[in-house]
């Protein structure tokens, strides 16, 4: 018997064999010529640069950062700006799409029309031209610093980026983040208890509004109580630019919006396929009941909409940060701005190539395998 199932799988084996064995001597072939290549250029392979002093200037940091810094340290500053501009994208471009996928199916033609026209512009034009559109139209016309914008507070807006106050936390600030912890943990175990309640009687607190309070009142007491410890740095125009506080430069700017417009378009149509997907029956029957359209969209539609659209969703946040790498077109340091500069200093072209796969490849496994989580979790289970 084991005769005959070993006889009836071994070509299946060989075969499997052999295109093992072509992938393993191709992959070696590669590796001979890379080095025999290198060595013809005098080039040497390793990682040994990345703990070299750089000398190169990055005007966009989230952490402190000098050119005296190793070209190792330039890289991780990439990485965290390529993973700044694309968590900031993905929540944003998930707002808007919702919004323009209801836009969508609106009965309000004029509305439905122009969410219609938005879409279909947005995913019909290349990215990149989106972010030169953005860059050198739609922010050439911000104003010089001395006449900056200024929609409120100490907000500015010119063509050097926007400005706004830096909070600089004193003592006494720990308190008010150990309030916000406290509220915030408080406000999921009443959410959970209302959940609880409603399912075994059919009645829930009203843990929205409790939550809410809970988290505006506590951490305003520990604020008051702490002794206000808390100041902001104040952007200043000291002659010819604004000085203090924190700003958003234009690459950035820029390079959120594009990918913010860009990546909503597809999100919406999302959204749109999935509240079409939703039977007409739920609905009669949710108007049936009194439901007023509002509380018919986010009671009944909307959630079961998010369950159709994840994996469409999951491959559009992939796509984002796969996209950000169009950044060095515009002049933003992300990770593949600040490695090509390396590469022209140092000919280390094989090792930065495997390094922005490498985060690429781990950036969007893991985003994968959260939205999968999330998504085994929001589905409905069959009996």
């Amino acid at each position: 018997m084991k005769a005959s199932k070993l006889k009836t799988q071994l070509p299946t084996l060989l075969a499997q064999t052999l295109v093992v064995g072509a992938i393993l001597y191709v992959a070696l072939q590669l590796f001979q010529n890379t080095q025999a290549n290198l060595e013809a250029r005098n080039i040497a392979s390793g990682f040994g640069f990345l703990s070299v002093e750089g000398g190169l200037p990055i005007n966009d940091t989230l952490l402190p950062y000098s050119p005296a810094d190793t070209y190792g340290q330039a890289f991780v500053i990439g990485i965290l700006n390529t993973l700044f501009v694309s968590a900031l994208s993905i929540v944003l471009a998930t707002i808007l799409g919702v919004l323009v996928g209801v836009a969508r199916v609106s009965t309000n033609w004029l509305v439905a029309r122009l969410a219609a026209v938005y879409v279909e512009v947005l995913r019909n034009i290349p990215l990149l031209l989106t972010l030169f559109f953005c860059y050198s139209t739609l922010l050439a016309f911000l104003p010089a610093p001395r006449n900056s914008l200024n929609p409120f507070g100490d907000i500015f807006i010119n063509n050097r980026g926007m400005f706004a106050s830096r909070p600089e936390f004193q003592d006494g600030m720990g308190w008010v983040f150990l309030a916000v912890t406290g509220a915030a943990l408080a406000s999921i175990l009443l959410i959970r208890k209302s959940k609880r309640m409603r399912d075994e009687t059919g009645r829930g607190l009203p843990a929205g509004w409790l939550s809410l309070g809970l988290l505006a009142g506590l951490p305003t007491a520990a604020y008051f109580l702490a002794g206000q410890p808390l100041a902001f740095d104040v952007p200043a125009l000291k002659g010819f630019n604004f000085k203090g506080g924190m700003v958003l430069k234009p690459e950035f700017s820029a390079l959120l919006i594009g990918l913010v417009m860009y990546t909503a378009a597809f999100i919406g149509e999302n959204v749109r396929s999935g509240i079409q997907s939703v039977d007409k029956g739920q609905l009669e029957a949710a108007k049936a009941l009194g439901l007023k359209p509002g509380m018919v969209m986010r009671k009944v539609i909307l959630p079961q909409t998010l369950r159709v659209c994840i994996p469409a969703t999951t491959n559009d946040y992939t796509s984002l940060v796969k996209n950000s790498s169009l950044a060095v077109a515009i002049g933003y340091p992300d990770m593949v701005s600040i490695g090509g500069t390396i590469i022209g200093q140092n000919d280390q072209a094989i090792e930065i190539i495997g390094m922005w796969m490498a985060v690429y490849l781990t950036i969007n496994l893991v985003l994968s395998m959260g939205m999968n989580w999330f998504n085994a979790k929001v589905q409905l289970v069959e009996r």
